[in-house]
């Protein structure tokens, strides 16, 4: 009995000190000195780059340079199923579609294999999307942009009961600073409630969450995002790390918001800067920003926008670029 009491508690230990290796304090780098900071300016061309052809939507870009091209990674809804497909350029605005390059199978269900968040590592895109059903983040990897090799399982899981990301993580968007490979993304509580969070890696498999999650909270009564956070997009300029993130509204409008923070953990919004859809194709909806920053000190960024205000699709969503310039 003593031996089977002794037994236990060792189990347990084990148990105990796993689930804490998943969660830690920490904080980013200290942010670059130079580039950018506020106030920023923003303005948007005129014309979708991508339209969306014969599909429902495309959505959710994530553009890298890779093999001296940019490549675009993003999200193809066909009326039933969100896809990754990719895109190269020349020069970021003037884009050959190549198709889908990865769909749902096997735990990734049926219906999503998009909104992921792409990045370059040595001679490999690494390519972490939302998944499954409730959605999960896992991984992809390819050497030339077509073939694709996936990880075979969410690398990034359901927090536990109670924390805000226990019913969806999702909307990845990944960032290397240091050593180390840094994740933002949106968790969703049983409420429903879409909040920010962080992780961190050493090599884009495993991670750990941030204890102290969630690090960006909805926005106050009557604001554009009281109703739902998601797809940040993240830099470092200007001594300080800087966030674009969709908001939601209770009528499902989206718009961009900007925070910035000294640690990369705690956030602040920068009051008074909304960047809403100023044509007709993305009246209702701009989300998804995919950061790029210039010689001349801008930052380019491609979003997704739609003229119908729905929570995932249905939104006629095409893909576009703008310019935010700091001081």
């Amino acid at each position: 009995m003593r031996r089977s009491i002794k037994l236990g508690a060792v189990l347990l230990l084990a148990v105990l000190l796993a689930g804490c290796g998943r969660y830690a304090d920490f904080a980013l780098p200290a942010p670059q000195a130079d580039g950018p900071r506020a106030p920023f300016t923003w303005e948007a061309r005129t014309e979708p780059l991508l339209s969306r052809g014969d599909a429902s939507d495309v959505l959710n870009p994530s553009v890298v340079h890779f093999q001296n091209a940019y490549w675009n990674l993003y999200s193809e809804f066909d009326g039933k199923t969100w896809h990754t497909s990719a895109a190269t350029s020349a020069d970021g605005f003037a884009w050959t579609k190549l198709g889908r390059v990865l769909s749902p199978q096997g735990w990734e269900g049926s219906y999503m294999a998009g909104n992921g968040s792409a990045l370059v590592v040595n001679d490999e895109i690494f390519y972490w999307y939302e998944a499954g059903d409730p959605l999960r983040i896992t991984l992809a990897r390819s050497r030339d942009g077509k073939n694709w090799s996936r990880q075979g399982a969410p690398v990034v899981r359901l927090g536990p009961q109670g924390s805000f990301d226990e019913s969806d993580v999702a909307d990845p968007y990944v960032i290397r600073a240091g050593d180390r490979f840094y994740l933002f993304y949106l968790g969703q509580d049983r409420a429903r409630r879409q909040r920010l969070g962080i992780a961190r890696s050493s090599d884009g498999i495993t991670w750990e969450k941030l204890r102290s999650n969630p690090i960006l909270e909805l926005g106050a009564a009557g604001s554009f995002d009281e109703a739902g956070l998601g797809e940040p997009a993240v830099w470092s300029s200007g001594g300080q790390w800087w966030m674009l993130y969709a908001g939601r509204d209770k009528s499902e409008h989206r718009r961009m918001g900007l925070a910035h923070s000294s640690d990369g953990v705690h956030w602040d919004r920068v009051s008074n800067f909304v960047i809403s859809g100023s044509n007709s194709w993305d009246s209702q909806v701009i989300c998804d920003p995919s950061v790029e920053q210039m010689p001349d000190g801008s930052l380019r960024v491609w979003f997704g926008g739609g003229d119908m205000p729905q929570p995932a699709q249905g939104l006629h969503g095409q893909i576009g670029v703008g310019v935010l310039r700091g001081r």
